[in-house]
């Protein structure tokens, strides 16, 4: 595992973080989905959608099973191993499961991503130690104030549009993105529903979660690419 010190400042450098969900790659193998778009991401989140869940990375799932935590220890092995062999400096970040999290740190795995109704903060950190990265999801501007009183190095925020996942009919918006972004204390990624269009519009905050803006195109390589430039427009 990389010390804290590397581990943050790469997570300070971020702006593309793809939400890697195995099952909603159309067509192909996923891992050459991933293959194609890793030079241009710098955060992975390896979340396979868990049984009778949305596709929505921000929609609460089941409660884990323990195929569950079988699942995502395997692909997160496999993702290790693809940015092991492409020497990727590219972050693992694991869904949800501060178990399969805690079990790969000295596999490469660099912290937990977890949802207001997960394991708390507080516990994955005692878990997991002080250099893992601990990423919360936020929905309100109460939850990112909350937030700030967390052991969390950085936040999810969404969904900022509506996606076709039933629940969210409605986005957050692109400028209430922003100011959580300015609100809080740790790097801000917002999420959901985020193509081209809505990355350019959050070139302010500079960085952005996705699923299927990449897993899902005719070119991940290039689409991820187009994103990371739409995302860095004001640098």
């Amino acid at each position: 595992m990389l010390d804290a010190l590397e581990l943050r400042r790469r997570l300070a450098d971020a702006r593309l973080y793809l939400v890697f969900t195995p099952e909603i790659v159309a067509s192909g193998d996923p891992l050459a989905v991933l293959e194609a778009a890793l030079p241009h991401v710098d955060l992975v989140q390896v979340r396979p959608k868990p049984p009778e869940a949305g596709l929505d990375p921000l929609r609460p799932a089941p409660k884990p099973a323990v195929s569950d935590a079988r699942a995502v220890h395997e692909w997160t092995l496999k993702v290790l191993e693809l940015c092991e062999r492409l020497r990727s400096e590219a972050l693992v970040i694991v869904n949800d499961r501060v178990d399969v999290a805690r079990s790969l740190l000295e596999r490469g795995v660099a912290g937990v991503h977890i949802g207001q109704e997960d394991t708390p903060p507080q516990v994955a950190r005692e878990l997991l130690g002080s250099s893992a990265l601990i990423g919360l999801s936020t929905h309100t501007s109460a939850q990112v104030v909350a937030a700030l009183d967390e052991p969390v190095d950085y936040l999810g925020f969404g969904p900022v549009r509506a996606t076709a996942t039933k629940g969210y009919e409605r986005g957050l918006g692109t400028e209430k993105a922003w100011i959580a972004s300015l609100a809080a204390t740790v790097p801000v990624f917002p999420i959901g529903g985020i193509g081209l269009a809505e990355a350019a519009e959050l070139a302010e905050v500079g960085r952005a979660a996705v699923s299927s803006a990449i897993l899902n195109a005719p070119d991940p390589a290039a689409a991820a690419l187009a994103l990371r430039n739409a995302l860095s427009a004001l640098d």
